[in-house]
């Protein structure tokens, strides 16, 4: 909280799997940023459902980071994202939400600024995507 804020954009692509490992799904994220950085990881994830509409899903996954910049220098190749999402789901199951995550290498590096985003998804699964025939 004490350090200079910078705000940027990042754009991300992920695939979360339908299959449970207990409560957990899978997942796999591709993100980048206007500042030329970008993260690679796999993680788990969980649906909570608050009724049948709403859905919060806390996420988890360690990544692989690139792009240190004169403006944010992360600290450590391996950075962790912990993610909160709330999103409206519709009848075909696509998702629209907000997600707050952040980024921290947990000071297994020399510094740990670490680095938040605030996000905006939209979800659709592939079989809405790529109708079976």
């Amino acid at each position: 909280w004490n350090r200079e804020k910078d705000v940027g954009g990042e754009f991300r692509l992920e695939y979360r799997s339908d299959q449970k490992w207990w409560i957990f799904k899978p997942f796999l994220t591709a993100a980048a940023t206007n500042h030329r950085m970008s993260f690679l990881g796999m993680g788990v994830l969980v649906d909570i459902y608050l009724g049948r509409r709403l859905v919060l899903t806390p996420s988890f996954a360690p990544t692989w980071w690139r792009g240190e910049t004169e403006q944010l220098d992360l600290g450590y190749p391996l950075e962790f994202r912990s993610q909160m999402e709330l999103a409206y789901r519709f009848n075909d199951r696509s998702r629209l939400g907000v997600a707050i995550s952040h980024y921290s290498n947990a000071s297994i590096g020399d510094t740990n600024p670490g680095t938040e985003t605030l996000s905006v998804y939209y979800s659709i699964p592939l079989n809405v995507l790529f109708p079976p025939d």
